[in-house]
């Protein structure tokens, strides 16, 4: 198996990463009740569990 002959430097793994980035979710607006929410996630609102506008579950799930 083969193994590097030199150890690199951390400025070779630092150039290496610098290509990953954090990005901002993306977010929607609930076309039934009219909250902002982070997209392709169900939402709380008034007890209630909504997806893509529709009521998924009547009591929201307990955190845990």
């Amino acid at each position: 198996m083969p193994n590097p002959k030199r150890r690199h430097s951390q400025q070779r793994s630092a150039k290496r990463r610098t290509h990953y980035k954090a990005e901002a979710a993306t977010l929607t607006v609930d076309t039934t009740t009219g909250l902002t929410h982070v997209r392709h996630r169900a939402h709380v609102s008034e007890g209630k569990l909504y997806y893509k506008g529709q009521v998924v579950a009547e009591k929201a799930p307990l955190k845990a």
